[in-house]
């Protein structure tokens, strides 16, 4: 018997095709990439907290209607253990005036039997300039 390939395979991976989704304006594979219990939460920038896969589709529905965010991640923090992983990201984006912008995000993963879901995604307006990318740590 053929073994179906797991989907989403890892977090990270769980990440790219979420931002990949939003830059394509694909609803369906936005939505699939959440986990499958009514218990997901998605709260937008200046919005409300969002319950269950209706209110988000409906929301991300309206957002992506005239087309894709364009949203570069960047500055990944991630904190995990075997069955959760939380990023946090800068999100590039252009403001209304052209101008470079970001926002600060969360991605909440939990893994399941389907693979790597997201349970959460949360996004703030940041302040001031867009930083600059961390230097690397050095440990010794």
């Amino acid at each position: 018997m053929k073994r179906v390939k797991q989907l989403n395979g890892s977090a990270a991976e769980v990440e790219a095709a979420f931002y990949d989704a939003l830059n394509r304006a694909d609803l369906d594979a936005l939505m699939a990439l959440w986990a499958d219990d009514e218990e997901i939460v998605c709260i937008h920038p200046g919005g409300p907290r969002l319950i269950g896969h209706a209110a988000i589709r409906a929301a991300w529905s309206a957002l992506l209607e005239h087309g894709g965010l364009h949203i570069r991640p960047s500055q990944l923090h991630e904190t995990h253990n075997l069955m959760s992983s939380v990023h946090t990201v800068i999100e590039g984006t252009t403001a209304a005036t052209g101008e470079p912008a970001h926002l600060l995000a969360t991605n909440v993963y939990v893994k399941t039997p389907r693979g790597w879901r997201i349970v959460l995604h949360h996004v703030s307006v940041a302040p001031g300039a867009v930083p600059a990318e961390a230097p690397g740590l050095v440990l010794h």
